[in-house]
């Protein structure tokens, strides 16, 4: 009998379990997250510390630190260059905004024309600086106290890639402990490696697919003739961090510039076309060919992972959802009693797309055909 009231337990204490993990991966948020990123980007820069350490003998800490000042200088560049091209945009800010300004106040002739309102209604009014800033008073604040965390989280991300680089060994040695069964460390150095291969797996073909798509945008802006067409190509590819989204939010700016400076409407519809024909060739073709197998997630799952960790940790839950995922994915299917969930988050097997239609069709003709060749004997 205690039995059978402990079996009846388990659901419900698999939920408190689940939700209980939730609500405290939300309250540990700022450690939670530069953790993970930080462990994203060490197994990033492995193998340049592991480079430096046995091609030129440099000492783990040294090679560490070597790494990590070189990722940063790579990124503050990266940043300072979109700092230069945004600043170069807002200059022509005004010229813009007088642009666009007399493309709504068209389009309002236009409506008014066609539909009778008012055109005074639909016209914009003037901006007031000093109103819109009381208005956002809250939002400004909110951005100014994000911005505190981020800059913690620029000082902490670097330490803890430091300790994960040069305690490597320890933190290895302490996963085996953890997860091995009487002293048999086979599964838990499997669970490693594989855990290692598809963060590694993802990160390189996340860089190729984003030099690619920059290379595709750019072509597609330049042959539109779209101001800055090199820089909204690229970022929009920089934007592929997060996931689906990112590459929409991309194809907003350089659609504005087409609508501000070009004569025609179809401008900044050709540069939506042009960027979801690429983002459907990206999704389809690119990604699928580059990073291959060992990221094996069905889109459902992505686009739900994403939409549940921005719930949990805003725009960084987003860029982290997809490698999170994967890697329980890993552990999921290394384990038996998790198996049925990892091969949830996996891709379906052709056999589970194919429409009943089409396999009654197939065996129709497999049946004519042995029927016809009966007939002739």
């Amino acid at each position: 009998m205690l039995t059978t009231v402990k079996k009846d337990n388990h659901p419900a204490l698999n939920l408190l379990f689940i939700i209980s993990l939730v609500f405290v991966l939300f309250i540990l948020k700022p450690i939670v997250v530069p953790i993970i990123i930080a462990i994203i980007l060490s197994v990033s820069v492995f193998p340049f510390v592991l480079y430096l350490e046995r091609r030129w003998h440099f000492n783990r800490v040294v090679s560490a630190i070597f790494a990590i000042l070189l990722l940063s200088l790579l990124v503050f560049a990266l940043i300072t260059f979109i700092g230069f091209q945004i600043s170069d945009i807002m200059d022509k800010g005004s010229e813009y905004a007088d642009k666009l300004s007399q493309v709504y106040n068209d389009l309002a002739a236009k409506v008014e024309t066609t539909f009778g309102i008012d055109k005074s209604e639909l016209s914009l009014k003037k901006l007031n600086l000093g109103e819109t800033l009381k208005e956002n008073s809250s939002s400004i604040i909110e951005f100014v106290t994000m911005s505190g965390s981020i800059f913690t989280d620029v000082i902490l991300i670097p330490l803890y890639m430091f300790f994960f680089l040069i305690y490597r060994k320890f933190f290895k040695s302490f996963f085996y402990r953890a997860f091995s069964k009487d002293g048999n460390t086979l599964k838990a150095k499997t669970i490693l490696s594989k855990l290692y291969d598809v963060q590694q797996n993802y990160l390189v073909g996340l860089f190729m697919v984003m030099g690619i798509v920059g290379v595709l945008n750019s072509i597609g802006l330049l042959i539109l003739g779209i101001d800055n067409a090199i820089f909204f190509g690229f970022l929009a590819a920089l934007l592929l961090l997060i996931p689906y989204i990112g590459i929409i939010i991309g194809s907003l700016l350089p659609a504005i510039v087409a609508l501000a400076t070009k004569d025609s409407l179809w401008y900044p519809i050709a540069v939506i076309a042009i960027f979801a024909f690429i983002q459907f060739i990206e999704g389809n073709f690119i990604t699928p060919k580059i990073t291959g197998s060992k990221v094996s997630i069905n889109a459902f799952v992505a686009i739900l992972s994403i939409i549940l960790f921005s719930m949990l940790w805003g725009t960084a839950g987003m860029i982290v959802a997809l490698p999170v995922i994967a890697s329980l994915k890993v552990v999921f299917d290394t384990i038996p009693e998790l198996k049925p969930y990892g091969f949830l988050i996996g891709e379906p097997l052709d056999e589970h797309l194919r429409s009943t239609a089409r396999i009654r069709l197939k065996n129709w003709k497999k049946i004519r055909k042995e029927k016809l060749s009966q007939v002739k004997v």
